[in-house]
């Protein structure tokens, strides 16, 4: 770990307000994997994002909106998010992610293949669309043309809006989490 975690005592006062936004929202949304340490410093990406408060509020934000406004079904989203966690090799993404994706009763083998960065067998229709898309667009370059007009078809304009920022968001957050060095807490 690249930047030490902040215990609540040690904030300063432009973390503070950021620190209690992100705490409520973890205890809310992202409850099914460790993201906060017994003292209550944040794990994760939010430790990063609370070192640059200005910054993290805005990607804290991002994630707010994606998290309140989604439309999609949580598995085509778990999918996009675990197969944009495999191509970074985000170790704490994978982790966290792996956590939901169980939670909502996705079978270990599906999640091992997803994680080996290699599309699953037994995907429904909107789950491989899903998967293409995140897979093609986090190699980088334009999301080919058939494969934007299958997924319009698929979600409609405001689920494709939704997939790809939803694949750039865990993008981000991948990249800060490696960039950091973010670790993976122990497993029960």
């Amino acid at each position: 770990m690249r930047l030490p975690l902040i215990a609540p005592k040690d904030l300063t006062t432009e973390q503070k307000p950021l620190y209690d936004d992100m705490r409520k929202g973890i205890t809310s949304n992202f409850n099914d994997f460790i993201a906060v340490r017994e003292d209550g410093a944040l794990m994760g990406p939010w430790n990063p994002w609370l070192h640059e408060p200005a910054i993290g509020k805005a990607i804290w934000n991002l994630t707010l909106a994606m998290t309140a406004n989604a439309t999609l079904p949580d598995k085509v989203r778990q999918i996009a998010i675990l197969v944009v966690g495999a191509r970074y090799n985000a170790a704490y993404e994978i982790y966290a992610h792996i956590a939901v994706a169980e939670r909502e009763g996705m079978p270990a083998e599906r999640l091992a293949t997803l994680v080996a960065d290699v599309k699953p067998l037994d995907l429904d229709k909107q789950e491989s669309v899903a998967y293409d898309l995140a897979y093609a667009l986090s190699r980088g370059g334009t999301l080919p043309e058939p494969l934007y007009r299958l997924a319009l078809a698929t979600f409609g304009q405001h689920g494709i809006n939704e997939l790809i920022y939803l694949v750039g968001l865990y993008a981000l957050v991948s990249t800060t989490l490696n960039g950091f060095n973010v670790p993976v807490p122990e497993r029960d």
